[in-house]
């Protein structure tokens, strides 16, 4: 049975989370959240490395011991250590410090108190108010835990985008070599390329339903069969991935593709612009009185209900049927258009390859260029650069561009943004640079008229080029800090400041909306991975995937141009 990176990655991080509540070591968890890391950036399978013979101690941050661990976990699917420390520590515990606010001290504090056992059973506490009863927690506090728990998209389990993508390619590939089977498309929120998915919706057209059906049930992951017939099954694999897979005939591909992808919204409106029509729109195919008039492709059901093809990402209802009437959907920007990476980091911050590699894979990876942006000095937990090292950084890159062809590599710096809008290094030192990154990375608890205007005062300085993750977000783990973000788009249109659209599948930062909003305001948008390895670099994919569901074009984001444009489009002091 192949075990996947992700639940490699996820063993290591639960092995952090564990050893963080329990204080202990912070190296020693450090150790196993960097772990996790690198395996979350291999292209490859780790498991399938094991099996060339790679000797996995000579990737970044795994030595001998945890290289063995991974070894431990390939062969037998599970880790020892993890089953050890969890007898210790209850997964009610583990599961409250994923709730915002509660760190792993708070977690065992409310634990001793409440002797809570599941995460409903602390949403029951703070609704009779026994945490506001706890020393050091109070009203105000049990009130930000019980928002949170009633919101519940923190704990709501959603598996991210590349996680479901490292369990759903190969489930689609092992069924699409099943005997009988046709063709097979994943569907739903999966095939609309949303940043979470709660469960796979995988369509089959085929003959013989219920040897397909046996077949897919047989799938080595499978680990609970909710139910089998002779068209439909669902399943949930050991991940906790929930799948439906629905066997159609040919005749109905393309309608209940249309169907089953949604979203539910988008649906309803062409389900109305068939009645319209007198027909009838459902998942078997278009329908006039009883004769079936389109059904065996989507453009087929497009067509019949006055409306061109339009692509999955756009299909939310947020005005794509409007703009399909006026044939004025958007010639969306593909992964093809990425002329170079304008953040990316290395080894001397907190990346784990040298200059020189990261140079190397984004040559191979056809760009033009590759901005270095390692952090700036108040990142000390980072390594961030001194002044004096990000000019050393600056001397090396220079050396290098004179061997690279064909490629250049640009001096930049992920520069801290500070509490009052000031940057973290002097205008001195960022003007040497080819293009500066603002982001912050601390004091996310500002209210969104601090925070907001901490930005653009940020902005209002002429050597920043980019504004680096935006809102802060990090997917299912950390809550965007309170923005107005209309403002804050209005302010960077203001000021020529491109906004970053953070590849990296944990962040995706801006929203779909957002990149939107950018467009509208003619605010240009960089996309780029924040790559802290050569294996992130591939995370760009992701960052395309959402600014398609943001309408962008090509001509919409800066990282589609040569560096001799993009150079005198960044705005300079």
């Amino acid at each position: 049975m192949p075990v996947h990176n992700s639940e490699i990655a996820a063993m290591f991080d639960h092995v952090a989370d564990i050893l963080e509540i329990q204080d202990a070591n912070r190296f020693r968890v450090r150790a196993y959240r960097n772990a996790a890391n690198t395996i979350r950036d291999q292209s490859r399978p780790v498991a399938s490395m094991l099996d060339d013979g790679a000797d996995l101690s000579e990737l970044p941050d795994i030595g001998a011991d945890l290289a063995g661990k991974i070894a431990e976990i390939v062969a037998t699917g599970h880790l020892s250590l993890l089953e050890e420390i969890a007898e210790d520590t209850p997964e009610a515990i583990v599961e409250a410090t994923r709730i915002p606010g509660i760190g792993p001290k708070r977690a065992q504090m409310l634990f001793k108190q409440l002797d809570f056992r599941s995460i409903d059973d602390l949403r029951t506490a703070a609704q009779e108010g026994r945490i506001a009863e706890i020393e050091g927690f109070g009203e105000k506090t049990e009130a930000k835990i019980r928002d949170e728990l009633e919101k519940g998209d923190m704990t709501e389990r959603r598996f991210r985008l590349d996680v479901a993508e490292d369990f759903a390619e190969p489930l689609l590939q092992w069924i699409r070599e099943i005997d009988g089977v046709e063709k097979a498309q994943i569907a739903g929120s999966y095939r609309r390329r949303k940043e979470t998915v709660g469960d796979l919706d995988i369509l089959v057209a085929g003959e013989d339903g219920s040897a397909i059906i046996d077949r897919f049930t047989e799938y080595d992951e499978v680990e609970d069969i909710a139910s089998k017939g002779k068209t439909r099954s669902t399943v949930t694999l050991r991940s906790g991935l929930q799948v439906d897979l629905r066997v159609i005939p040919a005749a109905s591909w393309g309608a209940a593709l249309h169907y089953f992808t949604g979203s539910k919204a988008h649906n309803i409106t062409g389900r109305r612009r068939a009645q319209d029509r007198d027909l009838k729109l459902n998942e078997y195919g278009l329908f006039d009185d009883e004769k079936r008039i389109a059904g065996a492709t989507e453009e087929d059901i497009y067509a019949g209900i006055g409306l061109p093809w339009i692509d999955p990402v756009l299909r939310e209802n947020r005005g794509e049927i409007e703009a399909a009437e006026k044939d004025e959907l958007p010639d969306l920007i593909t992964v093809d258009d990425i002329k170079g990476d304008l953040h990316v980091h290395t080894n001397a911050s907190d990346g784990k390859d040298s200059l020189r590699k990261m140079a190397e894979a984004g040559k191979d990876m056809g760009y033009d260029y590759l901005a270095i942006t390692d952090h700036s000095q108040s990142q000390t937990q980072a390594g961030g650069l001194s002044a004096d090292e990000l000019g050393a950084q600056i001397d090396e890159i220079a050396a290098l561009n004179d061997e690279l062809k064909d490629f250049r590599l640009l001096a930049s710096c992920e520069v801290d943004i500070l509490e009052d809008g000031s940057l973290d290094f002097a205008d001195d030192v960022l003007s040497k640079l080819d293009l500066v990154v603002a982001a912050i990375h601390a004091k996310f608890d500002l209210d969104e008229t601090a925070q907001t205007e901490r930005i653009i005062r940020a902005m209002d300085n002429p050597l920043v080029s980019i504004l680096g993750h935006p809102t802060g977000r990090q997917i299912g783990q950390r809550r965007p800090y309170p923005l107005d973000m209309e403002r804050l788009v209005k302010a960077a249109k203001e000021r020529g400041c491109v906004l970053e659209l953070n590849a990296h599948p944990i962040r995706l930062d801006l929203k779909d909306v957002h990149c939107r909003m950018a467009a509208e305001h003619g605010v240009p948008i960089a996309i780029s991975t924040d790559a802290h390895s050569t294996g992130g670099l591939g995370n760009i994919r992701y960052g395309v995937d959402q600014a398609r569901r943001g309408w962008l074009s090509a001509g919409d984001v800066v990282n589609t141009q040569s560096w001799s444009t993009l150079s005198q489009r960044l705005r300079r002091g």
